[in-house]
């Protein structure tokens, strides 16, 4: 797999002592990665870190092989990038916006940005004063793909829209990931990275805790059991990786851990007469990381 994005020991540490603490990852070309993290993990800094918009404390970055800082005219060539917080003229239209970001690039077809105004319904003849904050966030986003870059970097890009604007988006990102776009995008919105993502990475206090495939995050961290015994069933407390036990007359409930080798041979010494095991949400994945285990 060809690397689109790479980091390498990624530093950038404030005063405060906050910020991204030495992370590496790489994500190939036409995959679709989402970074998850609260408000604060370090999530705006890593992007902006990618393109070279912050002097790096440590380490390097490179977008399709070129180092963001020895080649950042070519490396914003090649990306879109859509900030959390937009910086828009109020008193310009979004037209004014497009007419000024793909003059700027000597771009001349505008079939590209044409669609993706359409497909979104973008709001371009009016003032951004007059905008909602959705129709801003529009425009910001027709903005960070106008120029059809070869990758994409987006913080929390579903900021403001609506649901039914939300799934339009969802679905011009998958269109786009079929043209051989690489996408990395923010968000604490926990099912729009499990529906979108070929790949999740957790971001925690400013260290990457984990990277890896949705489903390879929810075998690998927990699952839900629901047993049912005749009579009084036995004690799981013991039994490695259970968390959140519960016990309702026959009904027993808990969260298995990691390995569940010691959970069935808890279940071949003492065989429930109804076992159901299930899967957990990515949300219920994401808690795990952040110390708040189901319960």
């Amino acid at each position: 797999m060809t690397a689109a994005i790479e980091a390498e020991n990624l530093q950038k540490v404030y005063r405060s002592g906050r910020g991204v603490l030495g992370i590496d990852f790489e994500i190939g070309e036409g995959e679709i990665f989402g970074f998850l993290g609260p408000n604060g993990a370090g999530k705006t800094t890593t992007i902006r870190s990618l393109l070279g918009l912050t002097h790096l404390t440590a380490g390097r970055a490179r977008i399709a092989g070129r180092d963001v800082v020895r080649d950042s005219v070519e490396v914003r060539r090649i990306t879109g990038y859509l900030p959390g917080d937009p910086a828009l003229y109020d008193t310009m239209t979004g037209r004014q916006h497009l007419d000024l970001a793909l003059g700027l690039r000597a771009i001349r077809d505008r079939r590209h940005a044409t669609a993706i105004a359409e497909r979104l319904e973008v709001e371009l003849d009016r003032r951004i004063r007059q905008l909602s904050r959705g129709n801003r966030q529009k425009v910001a986003i027709l903005l960070a793909m106008a120029h059809d870059p070869q990758v994409l970097l987006l913080d929390e890009p579903t900021s403001g829209l609506d649901p039914l604007v939300q799934d339009a988006f969802r679905d011009l990102l998958r269109e786009e990931q079929r043209r051989g776009k690489t996408i990395f995008f923010s968000s604490h919105v926990l099912p729009e990275v499990e529906t979108l993502s070929d790949r999740v990475g957790i971001i925690r206090d400013g260290r990457l805790v984990a990277v890896d495939t949705v489903e390879a995050l929810r075998r690998s961290r927990l699952r839900a059991v629901q047993l049912r015994y005749e009579g009084e069933p036995p004690d799981f407390a013991l039994v490695t990786g259970v968390r959140g036990l519960e016990v309702q007359g026959p009904a027993v409930r808990f969260h298995i851990v990691g390995d569940t080798a010691a959970l069935f041979r808890a279940l071949a010494e003492h065989p429930p007469v109804d076992v159901t095991i299930t899967e957990p949400s990515l949300e219920e994945v994401f808690r795990t990381y952040y110390g708040g285990r189901p319960s």
